[in-house]
């Protein structure tokens, strides 16, 4: 491996280079191949321009990446935004070369800037990108009282999250666009997100905040699991409120694992083990109900939920290593747990419900076998009985939890 430096990312803010360290301007210096956007690239001083070479991003952006790859051992110079490494280039280079073989000198993030505009607190705020993302990631964000600090993906992006605070019952919450920060065309305006309609016209280059603010009618969706049933779109086949919160207890979700939730129905576990912290990714095998989940996952917030339509243990070959394993459904189907087990990595979970007796045959066929530990889950709920109140009990349900040695 190379593990000269030839990589150098330079984060350059709306001040241009003239706000950059003496050592990141040497590196512009002496660089031999330049990469970065239109803007930045005009930054460069007239004589780097004439007898440099310059890349400009491409989109998609993995061929520039071979691009640069591919001139391992040539100084070159990435010129980004602010902080690389703050939902940054940075941060993707970083998945395909080594951190030994590059210098990364950062300026102030957007973040940053902000939270110095309006004196918040960078820790007590949410920090989000809707910048090449879906701009419904920002529904798992918004909750009374939250501050968010959004990257904007165009002049168009500050509308459309008014639209979506005001279809939630937000529309109290201020807003505030803060365009070209740090430079001489710098712009702040604040507003309510219920006179989106009344806008002005915003640059392309800006930066959002929100301060979240519920109408009497908004309907509160929590962090936590177990999620009201009827935040879900479904047929039926959803795994109840208060059984998907022990479930998911079980399963244990944590910051950047991956689960399979296999027979997803309605996709409400994968969605919330992806709600459960940003970083968490699931993958909802399916056969039949994919368009509830693609609308649930929206609705809800993690649009990046894979789908899997098909049957399973068919559709299982091949899909990425798992921290854990949900199978909501068809655990009497051939082959199916040799399949999940083979394929969970060593200290994964996997956790399986049933409501049936053949169900709960397999269920304690593999306890036997691979030890773990039998839960059977009874519900009441209260319902009216004539003038009166009464308990009215679900299936009761068996649950099996077991981690691999």
């Amino acid at each position: 491996m190379n593990t000269q430096k030839w990589l150098k990312i330079i984060g350059i803010g709306e001040d241009g280079l003239g706000a950059i360290s003496l050592v990141a301007r040497s590196l512009i210096d002496h660089a031999e191949v330049f990469v970065g956007s239109d803007r930045h690239l005009a930054m460069l001083p007239e004589f780097l321009e004439d007898q440099r070479s310059r890349i400009v991003w491409a989109s998609p952006i993995e061929s520039t990446i071979q691009q640069i790859i591919n001139l391992r051992g040539k100084s070159v110079c990435v010129l980004a935004s602010g902080d690389p490494l703050w939902f940054g280039i940075g941060t993707t280079l970083l998945r395909r070369i080594p951190m030994e073989e590059m210098v990364i000198i950062p300026s102030p993030s957007t973040f940053s800037l902000i939270c110095a505009r309006l004196g918040w607190s960078l820790h007590e705020v949410e920090t989000l990108s809707l910048c090449g993302r879906p701009v419904s990631l920002l529904q798992s964000y918004i909750y009374p009282k939250a501050k968010l600090l959004i990257l904007s993906s165009g002049k168009e992006t500050p509308q459309i999250v008014a639209k979506i605070l005001c279809d939630r019952h937000f529309g109290n919450s201020k807003i505030t666009v803060l365009e070209h920060l740090n430079g001489t065309k710098e712009r702040i305006i604040s507003t309510v997100a219920n006179q989106f309609e009344n806008f002005p016209e915003f640059a392309d280059l800006n930066a959002i905040t929100v301060e979240c603010i519920p109408n009497p009618k908004a309907k509160i969706l929590s962090r936590m699991v177990g999620l009201p049933d009827d935040a879900f779109h479904h047929d039926g086949q959803l795994t109840k409120r208060e059984v998907r919160a022990i479930t998911l207890s079980t399963l244990a979700p944590n910051a950047g694992e991956l689960l399979w939730d296999v027979g997803a129905g309605c996709g409400s576990i994968g969605i919330e083990w992806m709600r459960s912290h940003p970083r968490c990714q699931a993958i909802a095998i399916e056969k039949s109900r994919t368009h509830f989940i693609a609308e649930n996952a929206i609705v809800l917030g993690t649009p990046n939920l894979k789908i899997i339509e098909g049957k399973a243990p068919d559709v299982l070959q091949g899909l990425p290593t798992p921290n854990a394993i949900f199978i909501g459904g068809g655990v009497t189907v051939p082959n199916l747990f040799e399949t999940c087990w083979e394929n969970l990595r060593s200290q994964g979970r996997l956790v399986a419900n049933v409501i049936t007796i053949e169900g709960e045959q397999k269920l304690f066929q593999w306890q036997q076998k691979y030890g773990g530990i039998l839960t059977q889950i009874s519900i009441c709920r209260a319902e009216a009985i004539g003038s009166f109140l009464g308990w009215k009990p679900m299936r009761p349900l068996t649950q099996w939890h077991v981690i691999k040695p």
